[in-house]
């Protein structure tokens, strides 16, 4: 079983990347982030004409998230538990052969010190709350995307130049590790522990893609039951090199 995740900064701009990513890859799950359209304008038709049955929750320009998959899906949930007055479309999760899988775009939190920076770790500890339901049931869980969460230094281009930013603030690294210590397995750094330059995210400014000042923010967390049939865990680059690509990548983990 092939499950990729892929923030794709509007699906309807990449459509023709991603679509032939599709048809080149064959992912039997592809988790969609800040697809930036209302769930009844996303383009179910194209995505269906591949093979792929679409589940969407989105919102007009902002955020949004998907699974296409191609088996059945069930057991849907539009969003994450915690806080039913939560408007924003960050969480979209379904059982598919067994594993119950969630796409979650998670919040960047900038600026530190403001409203979003306090929404993303609240966010972070409803997310916890729910893996650690998750977890309990004993299945097969993946949880994965855009995370908006640099680990280690390894995972960024400039550690010290980026210290200060959401994504990389200590309070935010502890909330990450938090929900991993529930015994979840990170799943590429399980795999490739010393890997560097494994980024899955570079900018549109600065020339960063060809500088490759990146950032490795999109990932896969297991629990142990789905770490129990992990084979593998790539970072796709090919895509981020297209014209008019989303400054996000794809990553694929096969599981037996």
């Amino acid at each position: 079983m092939h499950i990729a995740t892929w923030n794709v900064n509007s699906v309807k701009a990449r459509m023709a990347i991603v679509t032939n990513w599709l048809q080149s890859t064959q992912p039997d799950v592809l988790l969609l982030q800040e697809i930036k359209c209302e769930t009844d304008s996303f383009p179910s038709f194209e995505f269906e004409a591949l093979g792929y049955k679409a589940y969407v929750i989105g919102q007009k320009s902002y955020n949004g998230v998907a699974i296409l998959s191609r088996h059945s899906a069930s057991d849907l949930v539009y969003q994450l538990p915690g806080d039913s007055e939560d408007a924003q479309a960050r969480y979209i999760e379904a059982t598919i052969q067994g594993v119950r899988i969630a796409s979650i775009y998670l919040p960047n939190g900038n600026p530190v010190g403001a409203d979003k920076f306090t929404y993303k770790l609240k966010w972070m500890q409803r997310l916890k709350k729910h893996a650690a339901e998750l977890i309990e049931r004993e299945n097969s869980v993946v949880l994965a995307g855009d995370f908006n969460v640099i680990p280690e230094p390894i995972d960024v281009y400039d550690p010290k130049g980026w210290e200060q930013d959401a994504l990389f603030r200590p309070e935010t690294r502890a909330a990450f590790r938090e929900i991993v210590n529930l015994g979840y397995t990170e799943a590429f750094r399980a795999l490739h522990p010393d890997q560097k330059d494994a980024y899955t995210f570079w900018d549109y400014q600065a020339g960063s893609w060809p500088r490759n000042k990146g950032l490795r923010i999109d990932h896969f967390l297991l629990s142990p039951e789905a770490t129990d049939r992990l084979i593998s865990c790539e970072i796709d680059k090919n895509p981020r090199d297209k014209e008019k690509a989303s400054d996000h990548t794809p990553v694929v983990i096969e599981l037996r």
